[in-house]
């Protein structure tokens, strides 16, 4: 069973990663053919699921990175063609800079940035939950 406080913390991060994917889906959604068993984007309940893109954050303890624990951005593209690896860097940069923009509308009272760590980008920040 989880705290009210997580269920709450993994419902905002939940959104704003369906804004993001909106934002990245509408600027390089046309860049390549979907995968042929992957639905068109909108046509299931959840941007994870359709379209070009899949865009979420998995948390990561950080055991063996310099910037220890945080969520790592999370950019897959799914198709079947050859990414252009300067698009696909340019793909991960710029959902960087969405989240880094949407971090303080969507967690205002956290102190939260987004880091580089070697090709990956991190959420680093206040994950507490207060008291409980």
């Amino acid at each position: 069973m989880w705290h009210p406080k997580t269920i709450e913390f993994d419902r905002r991060m939940k959104a704003m990663f369906d804004e993001v994917d909106c934002y990245i889906e509408d600027l390089y959604g046309d860049r390549y053919r979907l995968h042929p068993v992957r639905p068109q984007r909108g046509e299931t309940a959840n941007p994870e699921a359709d379209g070009l893109f899949n865009i979420s954050a998995v948390f990561t303890p950080g055991f063996r990175c310099k910037l220890g624990r945080g969520f790592l951005i999370d950019v897959s593209i799914a198709t079947l063609e050859k990414v252009d690896a300067g698009l696909r860097r340019e793909i991960y940069e710029v959902t960087a800079d969405k989240v880094k923009e949407l971090l303080p509308i969507h967690f205002p009272e956290r102190e939260l940035n987004v880091q580089c760590t070697g090709t990956h980008f991190k959420i680093k920040g206040d994950f507490g939950l207060g008291r409980i």
